[in-house]
């Protein structure tokens, strides 16, 4: 079985920066894809990075040119590193993995438990 545990989430002032990380456990053959995700209070879950297998990264608009995802050699590492933030960014932030646990077994997906980001203003 694989497990996601997140850290780094927090209370920052307005224009502050946080770093989130994902450290998977367990048995990991291939990372297809891996996403942070975040739910604001009242809004539905937003997909906010995704870091390819391939290396290549996509944004959402609303934190393009603030956040950036990135991953350790292994890809059982992600980390959203989230700078100039804004009240509008606070949440609750998920990381999700697509991954293979071998080499013929299907892809799937895990969540981790989640990490509180408050940003006031």
């Amino acid at each position: 079985q694989v497990q996601l545990m997140e850290s780094g989430g927090g209370d920052v002032q307005a224009g502050g920066s946080l770093r989130l990380s994902c450290a998977a456990s367990g048995s990991i053959f291939s990372t297809d894809a891996m996403d942070w995700y975040r739910r604001a209070p009242g809004k539905q879950r937003e997909l906010v990075a995704r870091f390819y297998n391939s290396g290549r990264t996509t944004y959402s608009d609303s934190v393009k040119g603030r956040f950036t995802i990135s991953s350790d050699g292994a890809k059982k590492t992600v980390y959203l590193q989230m700078n100039g933030l804004t009240p509008e960014d606070s949440g609750t932030y998920y990381c999700k993995f697509r991954l293979q646990r071998t080499r013929s077994g299907n892809y799937e997906e895990y969540w981790g438990q989640g990490t509180q980001v408050t940003v006031s203003s």
